[in-house]
């Protein structure tokens, strides 16, 4: 799996550009947490910061998936990359020099976190511009797994970082690792589909149209709001408080580790099979998120929640691999950005609520009715999902092409010539370019663009 796919020159270049800024990505929350810490001494002002940033990234991404699908895809990963290099540069040198200050962090965090969200739909879209159709599944699984990778290796080595060199410096090796990224994706060489100019408005409301087109993708988004508020709640703010009251913070560590474990092993299984309705199957996996709530209820311990969080990582890892795949396939390439940027709207807008609301509820109705009311909540939500026909009838993998919800698409072939026709819906294109990677030019074959 791996071999074949690194035959491909794009894939290689995107997997390595967007594994770096993970790295880097991982890294900063230690560095500004403790950057912070060092300026003022006050746990309230990382959050302040840290808050900045996750609101500036979810009110920028829907313009990111604008610009994701007007723009070439490649030179939008190397202007965002290059720009949030260039941020914590500036952020580092605040911090190493000694005139940082909270509101300025604050406003470096908002224009990282703006350029995140510029960075996030392109990425997720240019993937199957980067391989053949019948490697989108590898493609997606090597994906995920070497982000899991870099993120740990970044918060291993951003942890590690700060405690030698200290914050500052950490934030200016953060910034490095952008400007080695926006390298890396310079050397992306992807034919983008050509679109007729258009106003932003109009962009944002045909990405709309293809999000609510597909009952299937708006049901699994509404399904994920509530699962990711509830998990941001239980795992993240309520998990580490009954850690460390009961099993100890060692074992929550372990706990967090064997997710990982787990959702290697879910990854390396989703490469080598995955069911003809493989959504319905992921949203049927979901299920397992509700174990760790109510396992922190119910019993905590070390090897319970192991366990738990292992197949917690298992499943999740192959319902992630099934949603992706399933939008590549289906929705059109041009279209591919916007649909993801309403993607990551729907499901994360809920998460600071989630973290906001966890520890008042606990101190008012008790950690454990909390904790198994955001587990019930979870089985209903992902009952209620596949409830969908939608959800239920939707396939992947062999003859699955696009579905194309307006009339006309026009797609840039080698460079030069273009290729214009109506699509049916289910019905898509794909240009086999002269690349050492694809092979010669031979014509116009169906399937997806690839």
């Amino acid at each position: 799996m791996f071999a074949d796919l690194l035959r491909h020159r794009d894939f290689r270049w995107l997997t390595a550009g967007r594994s770096v800024s993970l790295i880097g990505n991982a890294m900063a929350p230690f560095a500004v947490a403790f950057a912070v810490l060092d300026l003022t001494g006050s746990p309230a002002d990382i959050g302040v910061v840290v808050a900045a940033r996750s609101v500036a990234n979810v009110a920028v991404l829907l313009a990111g998936g604008v610009l994701a699908d007007r723009l070439p895809r490649a030179l939008v990963l190397q202007g965002s990359s290059l720009g949030a290099g260039i941020f914590q540069a500036l952020m580092a040198f605040a911090v190493l020099t000694g005139w940082a200050s909270v509101p300025l962090l604050i406003a470096l965090s908002v224009a990282n976190g703006a350029l995140a969200a510029v960075f996030r739909p392109a990425s997720s879209a240019l993937t199957p511009q980067t391989v053949p159709a019948d490697s989108l599944r590898a493609a997606n699984t090597v994906t995920r797994m070497t982000q899991n990778f870099a993120m740990i290796l970044g918060g291993s080595v951003g942890a590690g970082l700060v405690a030698v060199i200290g914050p500052g410096w950490c934030i200016a090796v953060d910034a490095l690792s952008f400007v080695v990224a926006a390298l890396c994706f310079t050397r992306l060489r992807v034919p983008d589909p050509v679109r007729e100019p258009s106003h932003a408005l109009a962009d944002l409301r045909e990405g709309w149209t293809e999000f609510t087109g597909r009952t299937w993708v708006w049901v699994i988004v509404v399904q994920f709001l509530f699962i990711n508020a509830i998990n941001a709640g239980g795992l993240m703010v309520l998990g580490p408080a009954i850690a460390d009251a009961t099993f100890g913070r060692t074992g929550w560590g372990l706990a967090l580790a064997a997710e990982t474990v787990g959702a290697v092993a879910g990854g390396l299984l989703a490469a080598r099979w995955m069911p003809r309705r493989a959504l319905a199957y992921g949203v049927t996996l979901v299920f397992a998120e509700a174990v760790p709530l109510v396992v922190l209820a119910v019993a905590p311990g070390t090897v319970a929640m192991v366990l738990a969080l292992t197949l917690t990582g298992f499943t999740m890892e192959q319902a992630g691999i099934a949603w992706d795949v399933s939008l590549q396939e289906r929705v059109p390439a041009d279209r591919l950005a916007r649909v993801y940027a309403y993607d990551a709207v729907g499901s994360f807008v809920a998460i600071p609520l989630g973290t906001a609301v966890a520890a008042p509820a606990a101190a008012l109705f008790g950690t454990r009715p909390t904790l198994l009311v955001g587990a019930t909540i979870t089985v209903l939500a992902t009952a209620g999902a596949l409830t969908s026909r939608s959800v239920r009838t939707v396939t992947t993998g062999g003859p699955n092409p696009r579905e194309s919800r307006s009339g006309t698409h026009r797609m840039q072939v080698s460079g030069r010539s273009e290729i214009q026709g109506s699509f049916l819906p289910e019905t898509a294109f794909r240009c086999v370019c002269k690349r050492d990677s694809r092979g010669l030019v031979v014509g116009v074959s169906r399937g997806g663009w690839g």
